[in-house]
């Protein structure tokens, strides 16, 4: 089984001072050798892959917590919005249908309300 036939993998992101953050997040096999998720630009996670590329992925629950004996992953990241944003969108939402669009609805209600962006930029990575 491949990383991007995973329902959820933790996210490493790296901090300015070289610290990490890891969060889940959905991933999709993209088709071209990359995986893709989409997120808010609002969020933390794309202001560290705008900062810095180098991530890593690792199988998890829908919490974050770690696949017992899953390996790590490096990776590259780079975040895109526009053609590149709605093709990882469409993608996505292939994936997970029901969940994305309930996902998708709570993303457009804290944007009505002033939290956040909204779904508007995805993460293209690419594996080393």
């Amino acid at each position: 089984m491949s990383i991007a036939d995973e329902k959820f993998v933790s996210l490493t992101t790296y901090k300015k001072d070289g610290s990490t953050s890891s969060v889940p997040v959905w991933i999709a096999d993209l088709g071209d050798g990359t995986l893709g998720f989409t997120t808010a630009s609002s969020s933390y996670k794309v202001r560290r892959i705008r900062n810095n590329a180098k991530v890593q992925l690792q199988p998890s629950d829908r919490k974050g917590l770690l696949t017992p004996g899953s390996e790590v992953v490096s990776a590259t990241a780079k975040a895109v919005q526009g053609a590149d944003f709605e093709r990882v969108l469409k993608i996505v939402k292939k994936k997970y249908g029901f969940m994305f669009t309930m996902i998708n609805i709570i993303g457009k209600f804290a944007q009505l309300i002033g939290k956040g962006s909204g779904t508007d930029t995805a993460i293209i990575i690419t594996l080393d």
